[in-house]
């Protein structure tokens, strides 16, 4: 019985999953997330992510997003992910400073394969 549940979870396709969080330009992100000191051991204490997010909030010609999430963690989008964001991005009001989104889709590896990109409040 133990094995046959086990060959069921095997066969099932990915289950989707959403995540809620603020979108930036992955390069950006990525770069400052790895600009610390190599012989810093108090990683995360005197970071200032929300400075972060805000340094590195998607322009119009940003093509590479990520989000991050409430707990600090960001995930990268794949190539649909990224067009929609784009579209997003294109489309919101001149000005704004923050884009919060909601993501549908499959987490594979720190990747996630877009089923819907939402804006959100």
């Amino acid at each position: 019985m133990r094995l046959f549940i086990a060959f069921c979870f095997t066969l099932m396709p990915g289950i989707a999953a959403t995540w809620t969080g603020s979108l930036v330009d992955a390069k950006c992100y990525q770069t400052i997330e790895q600009n610390h000191s190599p012989t810093d051991t108090e990683t995360y204490v005197d970071r200032d992510k929300d400075m972060e997010i805000r340094f590195c909030r998607p322009k119009a010609k940003t093509r590479a997003f990520a989000v991050v999430d409430f707990n600090g963690q960001s995930f990268t989008l794949d190539s649909a992910g990224n067009t929609q964001a784009a579209e997003l991005v294109q489309n919101a009001a001149k000005g704004t400073k923050r884009f919060w989104v909601t993501v549908t889709g499959e987490m594979s590896k720190n990747t996630v394969k877009v089923d819907s990109l939402v804006a959100s409040k």
